[in-house]
């Protein structure tokens, strides 16, 4: 147990139903989350956390909507309506999350110029978090991610995770998708091809 953790991904208000970027039943996986928290010898929280008008809030572009796309420096770039505001009751995690046990929390997004999927790095893929070298200080090299949304910041951390030299297993049943024009079958595809264990 000492070399695993437990990675759980931007369980936050915002993305459950009610929240400004609702993912269809991101709430039910908190009893089963909870669960593998309780198991887990080394638990790590991510949370996005945008200031606000960040640049990939629709919001923020003229004329454009959630959804779409426009091309940022660092290559296109989703649309999103705002949400997980810093300090922001939809930021928070989800109030039955039994989060207290973890022992990092990797905030995301914080830049204004550049969103954030992954735990690891900002969407430039070149800007680490720390994570990586965090998780290696500390000789945890075996990681199990769950979170929301499957195809997007669970996808893109598991990934990156891989790419840094991990190994890693997503738990689907404790992960929701938010498929966005056949996102989580793409996503999925990438992580059995970059050999993402799915459970």
């Amino acid at each position: 147990m000492a070399d695993k953790a437990l990675i759980v991904i931007d369980v936050q208000n915002d993305f459950c139903p009610g929240g400004a970027l609702a993912v269809s039943g991101g709430d039910t996986i908190v009893p089963l989350v909870n669960r593998m928290i309780a198991d887990a010898g080394h638990v790590i929280l991510t949370q996005d956390w945008h200031p606000a008008g960040h640049s990939s809030f629709a919001s923020t572009h003229a004329g454009k909507n959630p959804f779409e796309t426009v091309a940022m420096p660092y290559g296109e770039q989703t649309l999103w309506p705002d949400h997980c505001i810093q300090g922001s009751q939809g930021a928070a995690f989800h109030p039955d999350l039994e989060w207290t046990k973890a022992e990092l929390v990797i905030r995301k997004g914080f830049r204004p110029s550049i969103d954030s999927y992954s735990a690891f790095y900002e969407n430039d893929h070149e800007t680490p978090t720390g994570l990586a070298g965090y998780l290696r200080e500390r000789g945890i090299s075996e990681l199990t991610m769950v979170g929301l949304a499957t195809d997007f910041c669970v996808a893109y951390s598991a990934l990156d995770a891989v790419r840094e030299g991990f190994s890693v297993t997503v738990a689907l049943e404790a992960c929701r998708a938010i498929d966005l024009g056949g996102s989580l079958v793409a996503m999925t595809q990438r992580m059995k091809e970059a050999g993402v264990s799915l459970v």
